[in-house]
């Protein structure tokens, strides 16, 4: 059966759909001892794929792996950093985070702390990363100061941010001092340092924030000892149903995909 490079990559744990993407624009990618192409289709049966010199095979393919990470702060959630910071595959065994594929889906700031998803199916990863499915993600974010409720209104009814309004966001006051504040904010969307930049531009600049789910999924289970900061687990069987049960990664296009069927 004939699929394209990108996604055989990415089916066989050897990076993320994006990732394999930009694999192959640059260059390290060959398919029969040629540089392969994007949107290129290969039978993995009868072809000969390699990745940076290696040539790589279904049989060698990783089992699949979902892991939940409670980040610390001053990680960075990739897998290689140029800068020579931590990343969070440094806070895994090493039968786990080298040949397994595994990659963070989505990102965390390097300040900040809790849930972040780690697997090596790439399938999903581009679903759960895509901004239009909209999946939700809760935080704990402590602020200076105490917002009024005029301030939260703004909040959850969606504020301006380099001239296009964030989505609507759930936003509750669950704990204060005279000098700081505690907020749930539920987001169905993650630009880059969001929170952050909502909370900067309502008067309110965030202190301390710690992701606490990631649409059902929860860094703490009931009846089951709290994760400690740079802890990991894998994730339960139902909690895998519950990010796989809505969608059908069958057909899940990446962006490249789209475009060549628009062609």
């Amino acid at each position: 059966m004939h699929e394209r490079v990108q996604k055989i990559l990415s089916q066989w744990g050897i990076a993320s759909r994006r990732q394999a993407e930009q694999m192959i624009l640059e260059g390290r990618v060959r398919l029969n001892g040629e540089v392969a192409q994007l949107g290129q289709k290969t039978n993995p049966a009868l072809d000969e794929l390699e990745v940076d010199g290696r040539i790589v095979k279904p049989i060698a393919r990783p089992q699949l792996l979902y892991l939940l990470l409670n980040k610390p702060a001053g990680v960075v959630s990739t897998c290689d950093d140029p800068q020579n910071r931590s990343t969070v595959l440094d806070l895994l065994p090493q039968k786990i985070s080298h040949g397994q594929g595994l990659h963070p889906v989505g990102r965390l700031d390097v300040e900040s702390t809790g849930a972040l998803l780690l697997t090596n199916d790439g399938d999903l990863t581009y679903y759960l990363t895509h901004p239009r499915h909209h999946i939700p993600k809760t935080y704990w974010v402590w602020v200076e100061g105490v917002p009024l409720e005029q301030t939260l209104k703004q909040w959850r009814q969606g504020v301006w941010l380099e001239g296009q309004k964030t989505l609507p966001a759930q936003v509750k006051v669950i704990d204060r001092t005279a000098a700081k504040a505690l907020l749930e904010v539920i987001l169905r969307e993650g630009r880059n340092r969001q929170i952050r930049r909502v909370a900067d531009q309502l008067g309110h600049p965030v202190l301390q924030l710690h992701r606490t789910a990631i649409g059902s999924i929860h860094l703490d289970i009931p009846g089951k000892s709290a994760m400690s900061s740079g802890g990991y687990r894998p994730l339960e069987s139902f909690e895998i149903r519950s990010l796989k049960d809505p969608i059908d990664l069958i057909n899940v296009k990446s962006p490249a995909e789209i475009q060549e069927h628009s062609r």
